[in-house]
C-alpha cells in the first residue's frame, strides 16, 4: 500500500468536519473523492499529503514514496513565468541533483508535455487564463517529483480547465506515458463526466454514512447504483428500528408496577435502540438534505428577441503588436427560452464574447442590437470576485437590512442563509474566510434576488458540489428567460444547452452546432488545425535558421575550421522510424475516428442501447488515439530541434 489512513477526525472550532474516516491507496488506484461542500474533503486531502495534522487518527505512507499535492488555488509569485516556475520546482527532484541546467531541461520538457507552447513559457504568469494556471499548478507538482510521483493528490483539478485540458488530464491519469505518470492518484472533483471516465474507486465523504464515508469500486455510475442501494437499506433500517422503539415506548409507559418484574436488560436494550434510532435518523436526514435551493427569478418580460448579433468579430493586439482575431462573422439571436452554450479552449475569447453580447464591450466589426428597454442581465462570474473579501456574509447575501424580497415574498436573513446551506453563526464571517463552494453559493444567493431576462453563467460549476449542481441545472431548465452558459462541464452542457457556439479555430471561424457531441467534434477539428499550424510555423523557423546558418557558413568559408558540437538533437533509430511513419498513422487514426462517428450517427445503432454504448466507447477511444498521436508527433518534432 502506498498510503493507509485510519480513524481520522478533524474539527474546526466547535464544528466537527468528520470522524472515524479511513482510506487506503495502492499503486494503480485512481480514487475520486466527492461530498457536500463543507464536508472536509480538502482538509482530508491535506492530511493525506502531510500538510495538516488530524485531531485523531494516523496516516502511514510507504517508505520512500514520492507524494505530490496540488492545491485547489493556483498561487504564483508576481512577475514569474511558467519556465521559471517549472525550473524552480524541478530543482527539488531527486533526478536533477540540484543542477540548474538539468532542472530547466526537465521543467521545459514537462511544460511541453502538458501542452504549453514554447512562446508562452516565458510570458508572465499574470497573463495566463485560469485554465493555463491550473495546468501550470499540475506541471509544478510533476516537476517536484521528476515527472513520476508515486502518489498524486489533486484538489479540484478540473476547475478552470477547458475541454482539451480535461481530456489531457483524463488521458494522463488513465493512460500515462513512461516519462510522465503518477503511480496512483486521489482527486477531489465535482465533474461527473471526469469521474465516470477516470475513477477506479469513488469515495463520498458525508454524514449520511456510519463511518463518515461510502467507498465503492468502479466508476461514478457504479457508485450511484451502490449508494442508492445503501441509502434505501438504511431507510428501511430506520423504519424497522422506529417500530421497535414504539413498542418499547408502550412497554415503558405501563408504569413502575408493570415493569417491576421486567428484566433490567430490556430497559438497557431499549435505551440502546433509541440511541441507534437517533443516529440513523440523523444520517438519513443528511442524505436527503440535497444541495442549495436555487431558483432564479425571471422578469416576466415577453419580448420575441432579446439580443440580435450580426457579423460580429473581435481581436486583440499581442505583446508584439500583432492583432489576433478571436472570432469573426458570428450571427446570433437570443430569445426567451434559448439556452446557448459557449465552448472553446482557454484564451479563445468566450468571456470576451459574453461581454459583447451583454453590451459591455463593442465588437471590432458587425453589430449587436438589444431589445428596448435594455434586457435585465444577471451574471455569475468565473472568478467570483464581485464581493470584497472583507464583506460579512450577511451583507453579501442580504445587501439591505435583515429581510430579502424573493419573488415578491419577504424572507428573514437567517431563513435565506439556510436556503443556501449556511449556518446561522456563519452570517458574521467575512467572505474571505469562506470555502470556494461557500463563496459560489453566496454569489448564487445574490443573483437570485435580481429579476433577469438573461442569465449569464460563466463557469458556474467551479467549487459547487454535485447536489447543488443538480439543483442548479433544474433551476436553469425551468428559467423562462434566456441563458448564456460558459462551462467545461460536459454533463451540464449535454443537459442544458439547446445549441453550442464553438470558438477558437485558427482562422477565427465560429461553429454553431446543435449538440455536445457535434461541439466536441468541432473542438477536435480546431485543435488539430492549431497543431498543424504550429508544426508549419516550426518548420518555417527551422528553415529560416538553416538559411541563416548557410549564409554564415558562406561568409566564414575562408576562416579556419573549428570543431563545434551539434546543437540539434538527433532521434534514435527507433524514434526516426516512428517519426517517418507517424503521419500515416495519424491519417489512419483519423479515418478510424470518422468511421466511429458515422457508426454513432447510424439510426440503427442509435435504436439499440447496447450497440450505442459500444459505439460511443469506440468513438472516445478513436479520438483519444488521434489526440495522443498528434501529441507524440509534436514531441518528436521538438526533439528533432
Amino acid at each position: 500500500m502506498l498510503l493507509v489512513a485510519t480513524d481520522l477526525a478533524k474539527s474546526h472550532g466547535l464544528r466537527e468536519l468528520f470522524s472515524s474516516v479511513s482510506i487506503s491507496v495502492a499503486d494503480g488506484d485512481l480514487v475520486g473523492c466527492i461530498g457536500p461542500n463543507g464536508s472536509g474533503k480538502s482538509t482530508l486531502l491535506r492530511m493525506l499529503a502531510g500538510k495538516e495534522e488530524p485531531d485523531r487518527g494516523i496516516v502511514r505512507t510507504q517508505r520512500g514514496a514520492v507524494i505530490v499535492y496540488v492545491p485547489q488555488r493556483d498561487d504564483f509569485p508576481d512577475g514569474t513565468t511558467p519556465r521559471l516556475v517549472a525550473t524552480a520546482a524541478s530543482l527539488g527532484a531527486a533526478s536533477v541533483h540540484d543542477d540548474a541546467h538539468e532542472a530547466q531541461v526537465l521543467g521545459t520538457m514537462i511544460l511541453g508535455k502538458l501542452g504549453f507552447p514554447d512562446a508562452s513559457m516565458d510570458e508572465s504568469v499574470e497573463l495566463l487564463s485560469g485554465g493555463w494556471k491550473k495546468r501550470l499548478s499540475i506541471a509544478r507538482g510533476l516537476c517536484e517529483a521528476g515527472g513520476t510521483p508515486d502518489l498524486l493528490l489533486l484538489d479540484e483539478p478540473t476547475n478552470h480547465l477547458d475541454v482539451e485540458g480535461i481530456r489531457w488530464l483524463e488521458q494522463f491519469l488513465a493512460r500515462p506515458s513512461n516519462d510522465i505518470r503518477a503511480g496512483a492518484c486521489v482527486f477531489i472533483t465535482h465533474d461527473r463526466a471526469f469521474l465516470e471516465r477516470v475513477a477506479t474507486r469513488v469515495v463520498e465523504l458525508s454524514r449520511a454514512y456510519p463511518q463518515g464515508t461510502l467507498c465503492t469500486e468502479g466508476n461514478y455510475t457504479e457508485f450511484l447504483r451502490r449508494r442508492g442501494e445503501f441509502l434505501e437499506s438504511q431507510a428501511r433500517a430506520e423504519s424497522a428500528l422506529a417500530n421497535e422503539v414504539r413498542i418499547d415506548n408502550v412497554w415503558l409507559g405501563r408504569g413502575a408496577q408493570a415493569r417491576r418484574t421486567k428484566a433490567k436488560g430490556r430497559i438497557e436494550e431499549s435505551a440502546q435502540r433509541r440511541d441507534e434510532l437517533d443516529a440513523i435518523s440523523e444520517r438519513n436526514a443528511a442524505a436527503s438534505a440535497g444541495g442549495a435551493r436555487v431558483d432564479f427569478t425571471a422578469s416576466g418580460r415577453r419580448t420575441r428577441k432579446l439580443v440580435h448579433a450580426v457579423g460580429i468579430a473581435k481581436g486583440f493586439a499581442n505583446a508584439a503588436g500583432e492583432t489576433r482575431t478571436l472570432f469573426r462573422d458570428l450571427d446570433l439571436d437570443l430569445a426567451p427560452g434559448d439556452r446557448i452554450g459557449l465552448m472553446g479552449a482557454n484564451g479563445s475569447g468566450k468571456t470576451t464574447l459574453l461581454r459583447i453580447l451583454c453590451g459591455d464591450l463593442a465588437p471590432d466589426r458587425g453589430s449587436v442590437a438589444h431589445a428596448d428597454p435594455m434586457p435585465r442581465i444577471v451574471v455569475l462570474r468565473q472568478q467570483r470576485a464581485d464581493i470584497p473579501e472583507s464583506t460579512l456574509l450577511r451583507d453579501a447575501i442580504c445587501p439591505v437590512g435583515d429581510v430579502v424580497d424573493f419573488q415578491g415574498r419577504p424572507m428573514h436573513i437567517t431563513a435565506w442563509a439556510r436556503r443556501f446551506l449556511f449556518k446561522d453563526a456563519q452570517l458574521l464571517q467575512t467572505v474571505g474566510n469562506l470555502s470556494g463552494g461557500e463563496r459560489a453559493r453566496a454569489h448564487l444567493a445574490r443573483m437570485m434576488l435580481e429579476p433577469a431576462d438573461i442569465l449569464v453563467l460563466d463557469e458556474p460549476t467551479n467549487d459547487l458540489d454535485i447536489p447543488t449542481l443538480e439543483v442548479l441545472e433544474e433551476s436553469v431548465e425551468s428559467f423562462p428567460g434566456a441563458v448564456l452558459l460558459v462551462t467545461h462541464d460536459r454533463t451540464m452542457l449535454a443537459r442544458l444547452a439547446k445549441s453550442v457556439v464553438v470558438i477558437g479555430a485558427p482562422d477565427a471561424s465560429v461553429s454553431v452546432v446543435a449538440s455536445l457531441d457535434q461541439a466536441l467534434t468541432a473542438l477536435e477539428r480546431a485543435e488539430r488545425a492549431t497543431q498543424v499550424r504550429h508544426r508549419e510555423s516550426q518548420r518555417e523557423v527551422r528553415a529560416d535558421t538553416q538559411r541563416d546558418a548557410q549564409r554564415d557558413a558562406s561568409a566564414n568559408a575562408a576562416a579556419p575550421a573549428t570543431f563545434s558540437p551539434a546543437l540539434r538533437k538527433k532521434l534514435s533509430y527507433k524514434e526516426q522510424r516512428e517519426f517517418d511513419g507517424i503521419e500515416r498513422a495519424v491519417h489512419d487514426a483519423e479515418a478510424a475516428a470518422h468511421a466511429a462517428e458515422a457508426r454513432v450517427a447510424d439510426p440503427e445503432v442509435a435504436a439499440d442501447h447496447l450497440k450505442m454504448a459500444q459505439a460511443c466507447t469506440a468513438l472516445d477511444e478513436a479520438h483519444a488515439t488521434v489526440h495522443s498521436l498528434y501529441a507524440r508527433w509534436q514531441e518528436l518534432e521538438s526533439k528533432r530541434g
